[in-house]
């Protein structure tokens, strides 16, 4: 299968600042491209490439002074398998202790994925009684797409996985958010992800395209896929970035007051 992925997102600034985007594929899917990424800045402006601790393709663009705009376009093709999401129901889960120490930083609270004593409390009352491994994590997305109501008009990016389990409302970060924390109070790791997801092999949805977030846990010898608010194995999943919450995978990031004027995303099978 051929996916179409890309982007128009434009950005206005104020003062002179530096922008910074995580928008190119992650390194795991670049070999899948049928070209190089076209990405192009308007006005041309330099920029820094390079990558951060996650393995993520990173830039940084220099706004100078007199700049009001700043437009980034990309557009590629990419070769998928057309094959859902893997499930492997045996995919067992480890001791804290038996964890390959890679994974342990994927344990640990982070700015989006806070867990005190209410969230920690509420995982192992609700799936201590759950069989270990797959069948818990798939119990955690079961409880978050069932206890969180989807609505773009709630979004807000000050909200963390305890406002979500809270409020029970938000967009996909916030399922993806809640889904995290509560396997790792559950001492399984389990790390964010953004990247594309068209309507593939689904009826199309109500919604402008966006990116979106899911995330991976850690059972038996590698990453798994996982997505609490589709809840259901997916056609097309094309990473950007991963991390240990959304702080870490800003699609654009400007260290200076911006709007944003413009946003559409591409993800459409064409082949």
């Amino acid at each position: 299968m051929l996916i179409q992925i890309g982007y128009d997102i434009e950005l206005s600034v104020t003062a002179p600042t530096a922008l910074i985007y995580m928008l190119q594929v992650h390194p795991s899917r670049a070999a899948d491209l049928v070209a190089p990424e076209n990405i192009t800045i308007s006005p041309p402006l330099q920029t820094d490439f390079y990558q951060d601790a996650f393995d993520n393709h990173c830039a940084r663009v220099h706004i100078p002074y007199g700049t009001s705009t700043v437009r980034l376009q990309n557009q590629a093709t990419i070769r998928d398998s057309g094959l859902p999401d893997p499930v492997d129901f045996y995919a067992y889960e480890h001791a804290p202790a038996d964890l390959p120490v890679e994974t342990l930083q994927f344990l640990l609270p982070s700015r989006y994925c806070d867990f005190d004593g209410e969230l920690l409390a509420f995982a192992w009352s609700r799936f201590n009684g759950v069989p270990q491994g797959w069948q818990r994590v798939q119990a955690v997305c079961d409880f978050v797409h069932q206890h969180i109501r989807f609505d773009y008009q709630t979004a807000r990016p000050t909200r963390t996985a305890l406002d979500g389990f809270r409020e029970g409302v938000g967009v996909c970060r916030d399922y993806t958010h809640l889904a995290i924390s509560l396997c790792r109070c559950l001492n399984i790791p389990a790390r964010y992800v953004t990247g594309y997801l068209g309507d593939i092999g689904i009826p199309p949805v109500p919604y402008p395209m966006d990116f979106s977030a899911w995330f991976e846990v850690y059972l038996g010898d590698r990453w798994h896929t996982f997505d609490a608010r589709h809840n259901t194995p997916r056609i097309g999943r094309v990473v950007i970035a991963r991390g240990r919450d959304a702080a870490d995978v800003p699609i654009t990031m400007a260290f200076g007051a911006n709007s944003l004027l413009r946003f559409n995303v591409t993800t459409d099978e064409v082949f």
